[in-house]
């Protein structure tokens, strides 16, 4: 068995910045991907946009300077970058179901080897669904990136032949990006991009428990 070292968080949001190009706009998703705005390279202009209303979003504020007034989708405080505005939330689904997004990063639950997305309820009895603006982001934006680890707690692989989960679109996931590899997800099935220093590919064809053409 190889020795590896999985991305933390912070990690891996650098590794999700570093592909996003110059001059993008972009919607990062509640939980994991909102980490992102934290890493963004320095030099490259890269507008953020948030589905509650914000066009121009900065990274999160120093503690003390939390204006709870100025909040992301996840309520999380924000900054506001030079430049940037508010407008109504019927406006910002407008910007995302008219194409005008370049990227958005989502979490999941599932992705499928061709790019189909469950992520807004497991399906089991009593879980509380989060929709949210999830399904018109995943079609709405020109590339869908999800950011997740790539198991499960039980050791079970979140990237699967064919998603059991609530399906949140289809063959929308372009990349996903995991504590241990990013793939690309194709009609044809998976290819690597990268993955973390030390893990072999025939093993993380095994974890995934589907082949992964380079």
């Amino acid at each position: 068995m190889s020795t590896y070292t999985r991305r933390t968080k912070d990690q891996l949001a650098a590794r999700v910045a570093q592909d996003i190009f110059d001059g993008a706009v972009v919607n990062l998703g509640i939980g994991q991907p909102t980490l992102v705005a934290n890493h963004l390279p320095a030099g490259r202009e890269i507008i953020l946009h948030s589905e509650n209303g914000i066009l121009g979003m900065g990274p999160a504020p120093a503690a003390g300077h939390e204006d709870y007034d100025l909040i992301n989708a996840g309520k999380q405080p924000v900054t506001l970058l030079a430049g940037g505005a508010f407008f109504h939330h019927a406006d910002s689904f407008a910007m995302m179901r008219g194409g005008h997004l370049d990227i958005c990063v989502l979490g999941a639950f599932q992705v499928s080897a061709t790019g189909d997305l469950a992520n807004w309820s497991t399906g089991e009895e009593g879980a509380i669904p989060a929709v949210g603006g999830a399904m018109d982001l995943a079609i709405g934006a020109r590339q869908t990136w999800v950011m997740m680890d790539l198991l499960t707690k039980k050791g079970e692989s979140k990237i699967v032949a064919q998603c059991s989960y609530p399906l949140t679109g289809l063959g929308c996931v372009k990349r996903v990006y995991s504590d241990l590899a990013t793939l690309e997800c194709t009609p044809a099935g998976l290819r690597l991009i990268d993955k973390v220093d030390g893990l072999g590919h025939a093993e993380l064809e095994e974890l995934v428990g589907l082949p992964i053409a380079t």
